[in-house]
């Protein structure tokens, strides 16, 4: 006979970590509000002061609270996440959060394709490509700079789009559809140019995410994706088969 199933108790610092959420999504804790000390915490719930810093650490981890030495545990301003095994239309996720977006297309040209992006996108080195540099803004902050080179056999009629009023990835999915995706991630300093495109007032690192994308056989677009470090966290979830599967995506080429 089977026997109704019970749900586990949280261990004790997932429950301070679970309270210390619900407050903050309540609305009952405000971003830069004080959170209780650990002593607090663990008093609260009768735990260690190891377990209620346990609790601490991980959500400062998760982005969720900062530590300012000396003076406390804060609840932090959540940066937008950028879905790392995800592709999906700068504009839409900025919309989703309630933000106005818009962009600035910097350049949009037919060239000679460089070396390293023939070879991306599989063509011969004398071939042109069309290239196109875009500033996404999130009411009106610079989030993103998209540096993007295009197969044109793919997508011919690309260098003749208004990107003002509609993002390369929303023309991109109707003529190519998104059927395979590469990343490469890393942390960089930009150089002068890119740091006056992203209005950074000063040197910080940024988030660099080069990707390609395919639509069949063919490599439809090398992209270079640079993001303010402080604007932005990468975030990814998988779900690993022992057997293989095709890759899932969603939405910006």
């Amino acid at each position: 006979m089977p026997t109704a199933s019970r749900e586990l108790p949280l261990p004790p610092y997932a429950r301070i970590k679970q309270h210390i959420v619900d407050q903050i999504e309540s609305g009952e804790w405000a971003v830069n509000d004080q959170v209780p000390s650990e002593n607090q915490l663990a008093a609260q719930f009768e735990v260690s002061r190891m377990t209620a810093r346990r609790a601490i650490l991980e959500l400062t981890q998760d982005g969720i609270l900062v530590r300012s030495q000396g003076l406390g545990t804060f609840v932090a301003e959540q940066k937008p996440a950028l879905p790392v095994l995800e592709v999906r239309n700068i504009a839409e996720e900025i919309a989703q959060r309630g933000h106005r977006y818009s962009n600035r297309v910097l350049q949009l040209e037919r060239v000679t394709a460089p070396e390293g992006v023939a070879t991306a996108l599989a063509l011969a080195i004398d071939k042109s490509v069309y290239h196109s540099l875009i500033l996404h803004l999130d009411n009106d902050v610079p989030v993103q700079l998209e540096d993007r080179y295009v197969n044109p056999r793919v997508a011919p009629d690309y260098i003749e789009q208004d990107f003002s009023r509609e993002t390369p990835n929303a023309y991109l999915t109707r003529v190519a559809p998104l059927t395979a995706v590469e990343h490469a991630i890393e942390a960089i300093l930009p150089d002068a140019r890119v740091a006056a495109y992203l209005d950074l007032k000063a040197p910080q690192a940024c988030l660099q995410v080069l990707r390609r994308t395919w639509s069949g056989e063919d490599v439809v677009t090398f992209a270079r994706l640079i993001h303010p470090g402080d604007r932005y966290r990468l975030t990814g979830h998988a779900v690993m088969s022992t057997r293989p599967a095709p890759a899932k995506t969603s939405g910006d080429q």
